[in-house]
């Protein structure tokens, strides 16, 4: 079974979806991709989380939500 990029635990940002092995929210990359900017921006205000990381959840993301979709 495949590990998700993303981690809840109550012991970390108050059980708030983090990239595994972070304290960086998932929701920090939604916002930044909101307003336009790039991964690279994002990564480069994250250094913590890695380009596959962000990529892995990108592509967990979009399945999930094409499984939804009748």
């Amino acid at each position: 079974m495949k590990t998700s990029v993303v981690s809840v635990s109550p012991d970390v940002m108050g059980g708030e979806p983090v990239f595994r092995g972070t304290r960086v929210p998932v929701q920090t990359l939604l916002d930044y991709l909101e307003e336009g900017d790039t991964i690279a921006e994002f990564l480069g205000g994250y250094p913590s989380v890695s380009h596959d990381q962000v990529v892995a959840f990108l592509r967990e993301a979009k399945q999930r939500l094409l499984e939804t979709v009748p």
